[in-house]
């Protein structure tokens, strides 16, 4: 009992002491707790607002940033020098622009050509290598200015602003030299020719055995008593054909009313036909025999081109003329027309400039005129001075052409001489 006893106190005293050890602790450190409550409070919230960014500082090891190559003209470049001009001898609207390069210079990639509209904005007209430009579509006195930048790679050089300058319309244009020259000459041989044949000088003309046949034809027609028949052509009145036709009408007409002959020409233009009458009306006006003149010998037909061939050969058929004339432009119906007549037995006298159609008159026709005989036919007839000297006139022109082709020629084949300058015409 005595040694439970003594077990008993001396673990008492034991469990007192723990006791009173943590008691004190807990006195010591009480007074300290709210203050590191508060502190991880604080630290909390610290560490939940966010960290402010800050630039990194570079440290001794750390490598700098290269900048950026600055683009730069090579050694030697020079602004381009603008000088801008109207074209000359133009009708206007153009501007041409120039910029000579020094060839001992560097030389650009190429060149971008700015002009300033009258509002004030630039704006690029083209990009190229050359060191020309020619400006077309610009209105009229209007003033613009230019400027051209030169491109060396990323880099470029800009140059001085040219202008105002604005594009005009001349009167006189100098590229058409050629074409007065020419005027000129012609003109010339023309009066030439024309007092020559005035004063009566005789102007050969070549014999056309066509024509010589005209008073032949019609002087059969008078011994047989039979009509003479004359188609002026197929074509309206805006075809030299047609006008070449007319006039040989007239003399044609001139030679019937002396052989006291009737004519017949059926038209198929009615302009055409109106002038006709007219023709054939004063030159029996002129001849003296105004009331010879019968009204229905000249008469409008009918439009239609095969339809006109068929009523031509019906007259052909009924009528039977001794003489038949084919003056003028035709087209397919031109072999109907000759081949009805030559079976009624007529003289035939056919002239066109239709290549396409002169095989069948040479065929079926006695006499025909081929190409510019029919325009020389009225002024062979004639010997009116007017009309030789403006044939003769014609051929000497033709002549002088000639003559320059083949001295042009053998200059340029020869001796390499570049004659396009001069006789081009702008």
């Amino acid at each position: 009992m005595t040694l439970h006893t003594i077990r008993t106190g001396s673990t008492g005293r034991v469990w007192r002491a723990i006791m009173s050890g943590i008691v004190c602790l807990l006195a010591v450190c009480m007074p300290c707790a709210p203050h590191a409550i508060g502190q991880d409070q604080q630290t909390s919230q610290t560490d939940a607002a966010p960290e402010p960014i800050t630039e990194p500082v570079a440290g001794d090891d750390a490598v700098p940033a290269e900048p950026a190559p600055v683009p730069t003209v090579p050694p030697g470049a020079t602004l381009p020098v603008v000088v801008a001009m109207d074209v000359p001898s133009d009708t206007g609207n153009a501007i041409s622009i120039r910029w000579p390069h020094d060839v001992s210079q560097a030389k650009p990639d190429a060149y971008i050509l700015e002009m300033q509209t009258p509002d004030g904005l630039w704006k690029q007209v083209t990009r190229t290598v050359l060191t020309s430009y020619q400006v077309s579509g610009v209105p009229n006195f209007t003033q613009f200015h230019f400027r051209v930048k030169a491109l060396y790679g990323e880099a470029s050089m800009t140059s001085d602003i040219a202008g105002p300058i604005e594009a005009r319309d001349h009167w006189f244009r100098t590229g058409k030299m050629p074409i007065v020259v020419a005027i000129a000459v012609f003109v010339l041989i023309l009066v030439m020719f024309i007092n020559a044949a005035r004063r009566g000088v005789e102007l050969f003309v070549r014999r056309i055995s066509g024509l010589n046949a005209v008073e032949d034809a019609i002087g059969r027609a008078t011994e047989m008593g039979k009509p003479v028949l004359y188609i002026p052509g197929t074509s309206s009145i805006e075809d030299v054909a047609t006008l070449a036709s007319l006039n040989i009408l007239g003399e044609v007409v001139r030679r019937t009313v002396h052989y006291d002959v009737k004519i017949i020409c059926p038209n198929r233009d009615p302009i055409v036909y109106t002038i006709a009458r007219e023709i054939v009306r004063e030159t029996y006006a002129s001849e003296g025999r105004p009331d010879a003149f019968d009204p229905n010998s000249v008469f409008f037909l009918v439009p239609d081109q095969f339809a006109y061939a068929a009523g031509v050969d019906g007259i052909m058929v009924r009528q039977k003329p001794a003489t038949i004339f084919f003056m003028g432009m035709f087209w397919a119906e031109a072999l109907v027309m000759s081949e009805t007549g030559a079976a009624t037995g007529a003289v035939q006298i056919a002239g066109t400039d239709t290549p396409a159609q002169l095989p069948f008159f040479i065929t079926s026709c006695d006499y025909t005129l081929i190409g510019e005989e029919l325009y020389a036919a009225s002024a062979y007839l004639s010997r009116e001075p007017l009309l030789l000297g403006t044939l003769k006139a014609q051929d000497y022109g033709k002549l002088i052409f000639m003559i320059c082709m083949v001295v042009f020629s053998i200059l340029a084949i020869v001796f390499n001489w570049d004659l396009s300058p001069y006789l081009l015409v702008k």
